[in-house]
């Protein structure tokens, strides 16, 4: 039994594994202990939209009775995770934060889902995002926004603020979330968490709510390095219902992570984006100052520092925001009324799909699929969504070009601390523009890393420092993620999200 003086919350995924294992702690205890803490604070954060707290303690209790045992268990076994609403979940409500989907209780568990009960993880519940995973701040999301720990007043990111927002509030250890354009990256960049996209089809997106199928992948997150590397590893792997698949072994994260923790990048070169990199001027004065500090810490690591040029870049953002709605409108013409969810009854079934699909699609989704629409209708293909997916192509050249020169590519995760709720959501085009550094992997389908590089002077907010590596080689993220971690937590006396203001407690 555990010492009622110790805090699990805080504790690092990695240390609770450990715990378990030594009969520190038992997996009871853990979940209780998150269960508490989400009754204490999610009531303004909002990161959960359903919590299952009876399924959680059940699959405690079980691994708690096998550990005694002595049944051979997963390193993650007992530890909590909460998983984003867009992932199909057995017998919990899946709504991908959209009304048009509420009450919808799925019969199956996606891919990944599965492997998490496999692994014998509690899940704590479903997390907030935006609506279909359309929006960069969780202010779209069908049930209202979600918070950012270090502010209230302000976002957490978006799509999946709900899984970064969790972590940050020291509601669960470890969240899964979906990256299309950077929704895992750029929340963890504003909540000063880690999260992770990984190679396209290195993750099964079986059972993942589509929002555009050649750009979403599912990835880990958590507090540290290490964490999400564990949970990498409990996620990936071939999966014969994705057809995306990749047919390989999982790239050894964890391995790379505590390689990385001895802070020794020698021979490592690394390669600073001349287009991502803020020297336009256009990124918070903040976020420059602590790039370019993480930038040194490598370089004294024994990295070369390079700076690459990715001219097509420049079109990426414009690219993205033709294929993503185009794919969307596709992927969510099944949505009818029909099928799943809300129904709008009227005298026919043209008037009642036109209904549901009026009355449970939010505004930020109803413009997409007028957009998405408008690009492959007849005769506005090949000038719209043929000439976006030829700078796709360029895009991933430049990709290839940078990749022959370094190992890694780096830049500021977003432009930007999180911004206040309410800021932009009138201003699409300025919303859109956070994503400006995360967009092109998904276009070419790599690998990144966001991680806390510290917080800016002038507003004392999270700043994200991105990591992309080519395709198959996740594991470079997580060794020179880890060695820059190691270099900063050292600096800071642990995690940054150590040093959030403390939310107030609700009696």
């Amino acid at each position: 039994m555990s010492e009622t003086t110790i805090d699990w919350t805080r504790a690092t995924a990695a240390r609770m594994a450990d715990a378990l294992a030594a009969g520190e702690v038992t997996s009871v205890e853990l979940v209780q202990a998150h269960l508490d803490r989400i009754a204490a604070v999610d009531g303004p954060v909002h990161a959960f939209l359903h919590i299952d707290a009876e399924g959680a303690l059940e699959t405690a209790r079980a691994v708690d009775a096998d550990r005694a045992a002595g049944v051979e268990l997963p390193r993650l076994a007992g530890v909590p995770i909460g998983i984003k609403d867009v992932l199909v979940t057995k017998g919990l409500p899946t709504t991908a934060g959209s009304r048009i989907l509420e009450g919808w209780i799925p019969p199956y568990d996606a891919t990944v889902t599965r492997r998490v009960r496999e692994a014998r993880m509690p899940i704590l519940g479903k997390t907030n995002m935006d609506e279909f995973a359309m929006g960069s701040s969780t202010e779209h999301s069908g049930y209202g926004p979600t918070r950012n720990p270090w502010d209230l007043d302000r976002i957490p990111g978006g799509s999946g603020g709900g899984s970064a927002a969790a972590l940050a509030a020291f509601e669960a250890p470890l969240t899964i979330g979906s990256d299309t354009g950077g929704s895992i990256r750029q929340p963890a960049s504003v909540t000063a968490t880690v999260g992770v996209k990984p190679t396209y089809g290195g993750v099964s997106r079986f059972g993942a709510i589509a929002l555009a199928s050649s750009l979403d992948q599912l990835g880990p997150c958590g507090r540290t390095v290490l964490d999400t590397a564990l949970l990498h590893e409990v996620m990936g792997g071939h999966d014969e219902m994705d057809a995306t698949s990749l047919d390989e072994p999982v790239p050894a994260v964890v391995e790379a992570a505590l390689e990385g923790a001895g802070q020794d990048l020698t021979g490592v070169k690394i390669g600073v984006v001349r287009e991502l990199s803020g020297a336009d001027g256009g990124y918070q004065a903040g976020v420059t100052q602590r790039f370019e500090e993480s930038l040194e810490r490598l370089r004294g690591m024994g990295a070369e520092i390079v700076e690459v040029s990715c001219p097509s870049f420049e079109y990426a953002l414009a690219a993205y925001y033709v294929i993503l709605p185009s794919e969307a409108s596709s992927n969510l013409a099944k949505f009818d009324s029909v099928r799943f969810g809300l129904r709008v009854e009227k005298a026919t079934v043209e008037k009642t799909m036109l209904a549901t699909r009026a009355e449970g699609f939010g505004d930020e989704v109803k413009r997409r699929i007028i957009l998405g629409t408008y690009a492959l209708s007849a005769g506005y293909y090949d000038a719209y969504y043929g000439s976006a997916q030829k700078v796709r192509t360029l895009v991933q050249r430049d990709f290839d070009a940078a990749f022959a020169q370094c190992d890694v590519l780096v830049s500021p995760t977003t432009p930007t601390t999180p911004f206040k709720i309410g800021e932009r959501i009138d201003d699409p085009l300025a919303m859109y523009l956070n994503d400006i550094a995360t967009i092109p992997a998904n276009l070419a389908g790599i690998p990144g890393m966001s991680l806390p590089s510290g917080v800016a002077p002038e507003d004392g907010l999270p700043v994200g420092f991105q990591i992309l590596a080519p395709a198959h080689e996740d594991a470079r993220l997580y060794r020179i993620g880890a060695a820059l971690e190691a270099s900063l937590t050292a600096e800071w006396g642990g995690p940054l999200s150590a040093q959030a203001p403390e939310l107030e407690v609700a009696e």
